[in-house]
């Protein structure tokens, strides 16, 4: 490599860190249980209204690990730091991270984990202020590090177990790791790892393993100042040393960026009631922290709790004495008959536990405890103990309920109580499935597009959070492979390519630009969207003339579980055309033509809607047939689904005063293929663009059949699913706000707000939902077919009211309805 390439490659990499490094992480939550976080912004590091001096692209931290175990197998490794101040810091900056996750402590207490989720090519470190938990004298800074090594789960990007910690350079004393850095290390013989297999757990299962303690060979007090680490070793550097930014000439294997989501939140949460126990008289004291439990010797008990509503979390366990004991807890979303069928779930008689667990053994040591690394999901949970020769005392036993920490800004109330009720599990759902990305909690823990579409829009309806959804539209630009597309679901080092989930992606930035102004954020992923387009414009068939649309599709082209569908594939998509497919690459071609124009690029913006009218006639001509006045599945017409003919409504495929007539056939026609709770979504936008809003509070069996069956989330299916929380299934969250309450966005980012309620059967609507400039809300009263009430915009905007044809202007401030 000649002279002027090593300065220009140099050059563009020192560009590309200071970029990459200008935005400063987060401050530090309170550790506090109970306490709900809300950081500052991403774009500064602010403690007590200070902003300090941001990490920049120089990192002079090394990575360390253990000089002589295993860096690739599971393994937990804990670091420890101590020093001494000679004064109380006004300021103490640290930036950390590890592979695989670590949790930080200082002087014993418990302060945040991570790193927030991603690949090795954007890893996340943390910066935070330390100051407060720092006092005069000595200070311990311990670390403990675990890797799942080939057990992980599917989402767990990583290259070797290895930590590292950098100062900013105005703190009182250095405590970067690296080389003969003060910083010493163990081995934790006492944690191992307990794998699951699918099988095991009646299931695709990608969640990761259990855990198992040891007691008596791990550390107790290793966290506190005044431990002896004498024993320890001095870590050894990684295999690739540095931190990219320092010497980065030499390559890095992390490329480290700042975390841009807030931690999580952990809130205590009391266990609920005991549902069953064997072989034990029993007292609830131990789960609500009003007393322990004792479990004699050389005993075998079974206990089983019941949370009564689904949750994720880090169960903790505090024990002590009962030298020998074994004590199992095993985790389920419900129980199983013995069909292996759920049932009810508040039904108990006859039903027994399957899930993955976690173990531990006592030392018969006291103030011992337990809590998991890895995110537990649950509502049962159920302790098999055996005691040895001495008793065991269950000291405490509670969960720490940890997600994203999303706040519950919107407000949806009418007469209908059943409407709450599927609100209030809508929204457990939700939060259930927000942590570092969105996910199905229990079985995955993955982050897939058609799931994460629905769960941004809900969370942004909600909350008017957008922070989960910009790294979730970030990581999935990261996943594109060398075809083009994204990988379907992401982060995971497992490759799974759903083409039409790629297409979700492209929709999910529309969603964004709908609500929220941020054009240099949209054109940031103008190039991940062109590779995605120019793969499918390539599968568009040129070769003949009559038919213009997708042929013999590659990989995945999921749509819906409908059992029709085999494997979720519409008919035609593998060894031919499908309309489905078709339409939905046309819904794309759409959204991109209208983002790509507004961002100026008018050429390309004008291809792809020339595109989307040569397929939607090509369909029209093709698959349409007019005696049913429906669209086929394939140009052999011989199959119909609701899916491909809502797709027709929400493209346009077939004229606007047509649209109305086919959505009573989908609605009416039970022949038709019929979505289920998934691609039902889709189903309620085709409603509402037709304008039989007021049939949609009709429409939400799938959602009331799971109240009825117990369910306090709701399932990915609505029968007999295999997860008991799946995030795609809150969609009422969104449409219960536009539809029913009719607030959404009458342009772009929101400068504009169309209220146009439904009440269908209901007499009286009060809803809240947050706005980039504050609060909109809408108070209403329906009689007859008069409406009356008032409807209150945030300053700056404007709008309209529309109700039955008319249409009133509204304008920023209180406005009175009565029409």
């Amino acid at each position: 490599m000649n002279l002027h390439l090593v300065i220009k490659l140099f050059i563009t990499l020192l560009a590309l860190n200071i970029f990459a490094n200008a935005f400063a992480s987060i401050q530090p939550n309170d550790v506090a249980l109970n306490q709900k976080y809300s950081p500052e912004s991403t774009v500064k590091v602010n403690h007590q209204g200070k902003e300090f001096t941001k990490l920049k692209f120089t990192w002079k931290a090394q990575w360390i690990t253990h000089p002589t175990e295993s860096t690739l197998d599971a393994r937990k490794f804990l670091f420890r730091r101590t020093f001494d101040l000679s004064k109380q810091p006004e300021n103490f900056i640290i930036h950390l991270s590890a592979d695989n996750r670590y949790r930080l402590y200082v002087n014993g207490q418990y302060l945040v984990s991570g790193p927030s989720i991603a690949d090795i090519n954007h890893y996340r470190y943390e910066t935070l202020d330390i100051a407060q938990y720092l006092s005069l004298g000595a200070n311990s800074v311990a670390v403990e590090v675990v890797n799942f090594g080939e057990y992980r789960k599917a989402s767990t990007m990583t290259f070797q177990t290895a930590f590292i910690l950098q100062g900013d350079k105005n703190n009182l004393v250095d405590i970067n790791t690296g080389a003969d850095s003060g910083w010493k290390v163990t081995n934790d013989t006492g944690f191992s790892v307990i794998p699951f297999m699918s099988a095991d757990l009646r299931g695709y299962y990608a969640a990761g393993p259990g855990e198992s303690l040891n007691s008596s060979l791990h550390p107790w007090g290793w966290r506190e100042t005044g431990f002896d680490d004498s024993s320890w070793l001095t870590p050894k550097l990684g295999t690739v040393e540095f931190a990219v930014g320092q010497g980065f000439l030499y390559g890095s294997t992390w490329y480290l960026t700042p975390r841009t989501i807030p931690f999580m939140e952990e809130t205590k949460q009391r266990f609920v009631k005991i549902a069953r126990s064997e072989n034990i008289e029993i007292s609830e004291d131990f789960i609500k922290g009003t007393g322990t439990l004792t479990i004699p010797a050389n005993k075998t008990v079974s206990i089983l709790i019941d949370q009564t509503q689904h949750s994720i979390g880090h169960p903790v366990l505090h024990y002590s004495k009962g030298s020998g004991s074994q004590i199992k807890m095993t985790y389920s979303e419900a129980l199983f008959d013995k069909n292996w069928k759920k049932g009810h779930r508040n039904e108990y008689q006859g039903k027994k536990i399957l899930g993955y667990f976690d173990k531990v053994t006592a030392d018969g040591g006291n103030n011992r405890q337990f809590k998991p690394l890895g995110q537990k999901t649950y509502r049962f949970i159920q302790l098999d103990i055996t005691t040895q020769n001495q008793p065991l005392v269950i000291d405490d036993y509670y969960g720490v309920y940890t997600a994203y920490p999303f706040q519950e800004n919107a407000q949806f109330e009418t007469d209908n109580p059943v409407l709450s009720e599927i609100w209030d599990a809508a929204w457990l759902s939700l939060r259930n499935s927000s942590v570092e990305g969105f996910i199905d909690p229990y079985y995955e823990q993955l982050q897939y597009i058609g799931d994460t579409r629905i769960e941004a829009l809900a969370a942004l309806s909600v909350s008017g959070d957008d922070r989960l959804m910009r790294k979730a539209i970030e990581m999935f630009d990261n996943s594109r492979l060398p075809n083009g597309l994204t990988a379907s679901r992401y982060p995971s080092y497992i490759v799974q390519i759903i083409p039409t989930y790629s297409l979700l992606w492209i929709n999910m930035i529309h969603d964004f630009t709908q609500y929220k102004h941020d054009d240099d954020f949209v054109r940031d992923y103008v190039p991940g969207m062109r590779s995605v387009l120019n793969w499918w414009i390539d599968k568009v068939d040129t070769s003949n003339n009559s038919i213009v649309m997708p042929k013999d599709m590659r990989w995945w082209n999921f749509t819906d579980w409908t059992p029709e569908y085999q494997n979720g594939i519409p008919f035609g998509a593998d060894d031919g055309y499908s309309t489905s497919v078709a339409l939905q690459f046309v819904k794309t071609l759409q959204y991109a033509s209208e983002m790509f124009s507004d961002l100026g690029y008018h050429q390309e913006a004008k291809q792809y809607a020339a595109l989307e009218k040569q397929i939607i006639k090509s369909v029209m001509k093709h698959t349409y047939v007019k005696s049913k006045g429906l669209f086929a599945e394939t140009p052999n017409k011989q199959k119909f689904s609701q899916h491909t003919n809502i797709m027709a409504i929400l493209t346009d495929a077939i004229p606007q005063n047509a649209q109305k007539q086919l959505m009573e056939k989908i609605l009416s026609d039970k022949s038709l293929i019929q979505t289920t709770i998934y691609y039902k979504f889709y189903l309620f936008n085709a409603l509402h663009k037709v304008g039989l809003g007021d049939r949609y509070t009709q429409l939400l069996e799938n959602w009331t059949n799971q109240l009825d069956m117990g369910l306090t989330t709701f399932a990915e299916k609505d029968i007999e699913p295999r997860s008991d929380c799946h995030a795609w299934s809150a969609s009422p969250n969104y449409h219960f706000l536009k539809i029913v309450a009719g607030i959404y966005p009458a342009a772009k980012h929101f400068d504009k707000i169309t209220v146009a309620p439904h009440f269908g059967e209901l007499t009286t609507i009060n809803a809240k939902m947050p706005h980039p400039k504050g609060e909109v809300s809408v108070k209403l009263t329906r009689r007859d077919n008069s409406v009356s009430g008032e409807v209150i915009l945030p300053k700056g905007t404007s709008g309209t009211f529309n109700w039955q044809g008319k249409t009133i202007a509204l304008t920023a401030g209180k406005q009175v309805i009565n029409q």
